[in-house]
C-alpha cells in the first residue's frame, strides 16, 4: 500500500489462482456459507453473508464481472492490505489490472464494477473495516510488473506474464509497447496443472492432492514417490516447452530478443524449461504486479495534482 495524502492506495493483481497485494496472497476462490463458518480463517462477512476465500478452484471466465466473486475477493485484498498497515477505516484508491488485451475493452466495465459502493462495511478475519473508495484505476498485467525494470528495455524484448489463467505477451522496443504485438491465451499454470492430472491418471490410475502437484511445479520435488514426481516433471517438461513454442509463434526470437517472465509460471520455466539464461530473466517477485499498480496509480495522482 502507498499513502498519498490521506488516500491509501491499494494494488490488486486479481488473477484465476490468487489474489495478490503488495504484502499479501490468498487463493482465488470464493464459498457462500449459509451460517457462520466454525473452523475456517479465511472469513469474508459482508451485507450479512459469510463466504469463505480461498477454500477451491475457481472456473475461468473471459469477463470479471460477470458475478461477485472478484468483488469480494477484492474486499478481502483491501482488508488484507489494511490488516497489515494497522488500519480498519480508510480511504481507498484502488489499483487493479486486466490482461493485456482486455483492458480496452473491459477497463471501465471492470472500473465500474468494483465501484459499485463508495462506501462498503465488512469484516475480513474477524476484523470490521470501514472503506470509502474514491477511485479506481486499471492496468495492463504484465506491463505494470517491470516498470521498475523498464529502463533495461533497450533494443527488442518480449515480456510474458504467465498466470494461472493466462498468458499474455507483450512486444517492447526501446522501452515503449509494441501495441500491435499484444496477445493474451488461455495457457496459465492451470493447464500444466492438468496436463500433470492426466498423466498420474494415465500411468498409475489415480492422483494426488492438487497441493502436492503444485509444491513440485513450484520446486521441482515433493515427498513422495520417485515415479510420482517423475511423472509430474515430464508434464511441467512438455507445459514449459508448449510455452516456449508459443512464444516463437509470436515472433520471439532468442537470437535477437530479450525474454523477460513475470508471474507464478516463472518458476515452471525456471526448473522445467529449455533457454538461453543469459538472454532470459525472471522476476521471481509474485507482488510486482500489485506494486507497479501502486506505483502507476501514485503517478498519475501526482501528475494530475489530485488532493490526497
Amino acid at each position: 500500500m502507498r499513502v498519498f495524502g490521506k488516500i491509501n492506495i491499494i494494488g490488486l493483481d486479481n488473477g484465476y489462482g490468487n489474489i495478490k497485494t503488495a504484502n499479501g496472497i490468498f487463493p482465488a476462490s470464493v464459498t457462500r456459507c449459509e451460517a457462520e463458518p466454525a473452523h475456517a480463517q479465511d472469513v469474508l462477512v459482508y451485507d450479512g453473508k459469510y463466504y469463505v476465500i480461498g477454500a477451491g478452484h475457481r472456473e475461468f471466465t473471459l469477463d470479471k464481472v460477470g458475478n461477485q466473486d472478484h468483488y469480494l475477493l477484492t474486499l478481502a485484498g483491501i482488508g488484507q492490505e489494511l490488516w497489515c498497515n494497522q488500519l480498519t477505516t480508510a480511504a481507498v484508491h484502488l489499483a487493479v489490472g486486466l490482461p493485456l488485451t482486455w483492458v480496452g475493452d473491459q477497463r471501465e466495465r471492470f472500473r465500474a464494477y468494483l465501484s459499485q459502493n463508495r462506501h462498503v462495511d465488512f469484516n475480513w478475519r474477524g476484523i470490521d473495516y470501514h472503506v470509502d473508495l474514491v477511485g479506481v484505476d486499471v492496468y495492463a498485467q504484465g506491463y505494470s510488473a517491470v516498470i521498475p525494470e523498464l529502463r533495461k528495455f533497450t533494443g527488442a524484448n518480449m515480456l510474458c506474464d504467465i498466470g494461472n489463467g493466462t498468458m499474455n505477451i507483450m512486444t517492447i522496443q526501446d522501452r515503449r509497447a509494441v501495441m500491435d504485438q499484444c496477445f493474451t491465451e488461455k495457457y496459465g499454470t492451470y493447464q500444466c496443472m492438468l496436463r500433470a492430472r492426466e498423466a498420474l491418471t494415465q500411468r498409475f490410475g489415480r492422483t494426488v492432492p492438487d497441493a502436492i502437484i503444485d509444491e513440485v511445479l513450484r520446486n521441482g520435488d515433493a515427498d513422495i514417490g520417485r515415479d510420482y514426481v517423475d511423472t509430474i516433471r515430464e508434464a511441467a517438461a512438455g507445459y514449459a516447452a508448449e510455452i516456449m513454442r508459443r512464444l516463437r509463434e509470436h515472433e520471439y526470437d532468442p537470437q535477437t530478443m530479450r525474454l523477460w517472465i513475470v508471474g507464478g509460471g516463472g518458476c515452471l520455466l525456471r526448473h522445467f524449461g529449455e533457454f538461453d539464461r543469459d538472454r532470459v530473466t525472471i522476476i521471481d517477485n509474485i507482488h510486482a504486479n500489485a506494486e507497479g499498480y501502486e506505483y502507476l496509480a501514485e503517478r498519475r495522482l501526482r501528475r494530475e495534482g489530485i488532493a490526497g
